[in-house]
């Protein structure tokens, strides 16, 4: 199987620069996944396809504002850091921009002096390990000094970073958003909890891998980025009792699904779980525990628009895409949403187009 396979062609002007102005009124298209079926809806319609019994599984990890611009200790020279991940209390892996001349024992300054930091080793692709120095609390410093990450073909700053943070948010750690669930309202998920959907939580810390482009042809040679998960106790048991009942897992989201499929590896029922992993899904791996997922369009030759034709197929992933082009649908981050499972219902009206 090729990257190439999952190439397909996007107008620039349909990656979507700015989240629209009411959450759930993004647009929706849903896909079923055995027939190839496409339907056209808005995201408040979610409620629509969801079944009382089913779970719907959100991640609820929380984006740090891990972008940081200072100044190199001595020549006042501009550099950037993209936090990546906490080692320890203090010690973060980060991105430099410059970093080739960035040694260890080099040190920063930010803001008026509020943060300091010194490299204290160089590692995995260039990245430095870093010790910062501060007084008070590290998150309410960063809050201030720091910017949120926003996706490299994203140029349009970011008014509200709320909007960049999902209503559910919860564990700071992510360096981008798990972008399926930025459609939802408090509103639409008690909308969705009193048709008698079961929400559940898990957490997985979005790392910038997820950006990554595959510069692999052979898709079984790439080697996926690692990241942290938790699936508790309580998601677990809700899981294997929908699943008992005959109800569907709903996941919101790629970052989800992974964590419930590297749960899942070990087979039903789940138990709960947390670390690292590094869970490459694309089409002929088996989905354990996944029955539907929400989420957004993706990157072509993207790791995550081959987990989504793992799960609906190539052909009618490519084909919706192609259909989501000529409908004018919005991409990426601050885009549109898809809606893939089965048992779509035949009588559902098509909405009327919008742009």
């Amino acid at each position: 199987m090729k990257t190439s396979d999952f190439y397909y062609d996007l107008p620039a002007e349909l990656i979507a620069q700015e989240p629209v102005k009411e959450r759930d009124h993004s647009r929706l298209m849903v896909l079923d996944k055995d027939s190839g079926k496409i339907e056209h809806k808005h995201f408040y319609d979610i409620v629509d396809l969801l079944n009382e019994g089913d779970a719907l599984i959100l991640n609820d990890t929380r984006v740090i504002p891990a972008r940081l611009y200072g100044v190199k200790e001595g020549t006042g020279g501009a550099i950037e850091f993209l936090l990546l991940n906490k080692r320890s209390l203090d010690t973060w892996e980060v991105i430099l921009k410059p970093g080739r001349r960035a040694k260890p024992g080099a040190r920063f300054i930010f803001g008026n002096g509020e943060l300091r930091a010194e490299i204290l080793d160089v590692i995995n692709d260039g990245n430095r390990l870093v010790r910062f120095e501060y007084e008070g609390v590290f998150e309410n410093v960063l809050d201030k000094l720091g910017e949120m990450p926003l996706p490299p073909y994203i140029t349009k700053k970011l008014e509200d970073r709320d909007r960049y943070q999902t209503v559910y948010a919860k564990h700071n750690g992510s360096a981008a958003a798990p972008t399926a669930g930025l459609h939802f309202t408090p509103e639409l998920l008690e909308k969705v909890r009193k048709k008698g959907v079961n929400i559940g939580y898990v957490t997985l810390h979005v790392g910038l891998g997820t950006f990554r482009p595959v510069k692999v042809e052979d898709v079984n040679n790439h080697r996926m980025h690692s990241e942290f998960y938790v699936l508790p106790p309580e998601t677990a048991e809700l899981i294997n009792a929908t699943k008992s009942a005959g109800g569907r897992v709903v996941s919101v989201g790629t970052t989800a699904t992974r964590t419930l499929e590297t749960a899942g590896l070990g087979g039903m029922p789940l138990k709960a779980s947390s670390g690292w992993t590094d869970i490459f899904i694309y089409p002929g791996k088996k989905f354990n525990v996944t029955d539907a997922l929400i989420t957004n369009f993706h990157l072509p030759e993207s790791t995550l628009i081959m987990l989504v034709s793992a799960l609906a197929g190539r052909d009618n992933v490519l084909a919706a895409y192609k259909t989501a082009v000529e409908e004018r649908y919005r991409f990426f981050s601050f885009g549109d949403a898809m809606f893939i499972g089965s048992r779509i219902s035949s009588d559902n009206k098509k909405d009327e187009k919008t742009s």
